[in-house]
């Protein structure tokens, strides 16, 4: 067993997986189980998730998006957040992970996932063979709700243009959201997480894949779902290598 392969197993171990269970060819197992892309627009009550147009001016870079959240006052989040927390990671990644709303470890630091459910985060990404600083990692929602409550339709609203045109300058292979109100947002659906997942969603004209998956805070609470969610990362990594896409 090489290097990479301990660190893999210890990184799973971390996350509260089952090593012996992935030993079979794992993305093998989970191509098989999912293999179609299936379109945003064949959900039940939702419809295509578009790019909207960006907040004024378009801006052109993510830093220059980054500097409208921190001047942002849309809505009634920027009264009481600390900090506005953009975004983070490689502006060239294959990859961008979705969250729902910033916390208080992430709206005292301005950063995205850095509290436990963090942590965890980056365990999951390690298992997956890369570091931190290689995905880009994003909120639906750029300012803390207070208390961490669901973020309110308006705020969700005033805050997409900024999420779409980090997508559309990212241009990932594939869009891992994380938690129930990550993937209604971008899929505009009011489904649950449980019928959502599983499958894998052309998102946006660019028809980027897109992949549900548990969010971090919510393995916290409940560990036994860790399986779960590894099997979703194990989906959206076949659909970055091509494993899972049928033309």
């Amino acid at each position: 067993m090489t290097h990479l392969d301990n660190r893999r197993l210890e990184m799973l171990e971390k996350m509260g997986i089952d090593v012996w269970r992935l030993r079979d060819k794992p993305a093998q197992q989970n191509a098989a189980a999912v293999t179609e892309l299936t379109d945003v627009a064949d959900e039940p009550g939702g419809g295509r998730a578009q790019i909207l147009p960006s907040p004024g001016q378009s801006p052109l870079t993510l830093d220059e998006i980054a500097a409208q959240i921190n001047q942002c006052q849309k809505c009634p989040l920027h009264s009481t957040r600390i900090k506005a927390v953009p975004g983070a990671g490689n502006p060239d990644s294959d990859w961008m992970f979705v969250g729902e709303a910033p916390g208080q470890n992430e709206d005292q630091r301005g950063e995205p996932f850095v509290g436990r459910a963090g942590q965890l985060l980056d365990a999951m990404i390690a298992a997956l063979q890369m570091q931190r600083s290689e995905v880009f990692i994003a909120n639906v929602i750029k300012c803390r709700p207070p208390q961490n409550r669901d973020p309110y339709p308006r705020e969700v609203a005033e805050c997409e243009p900024y999420l779409h045109r980090q997508l559309e300058l990212v241009r990932p292979k594939i869009i891992v959201a994380l938690g129930r109100i990550s993937a209604q947002a971008l899929l505009k659906s009011s489904q649950s997480l449980g019928n959502l997942r599983g499958k894998v969603y052309r998102y946006g004209p660019s028809n980027t894949p897109l992949v549900i998956t548990y969010h971090p805070a919510y393995l916290l609470r409940s560990p036994q779902q860790k399986a779960k969610s590894w099997q979703d990362l194990l989906l959206a990594k076949s659909v970055v290598s091509g494993q899972s896409l049928s033309e």
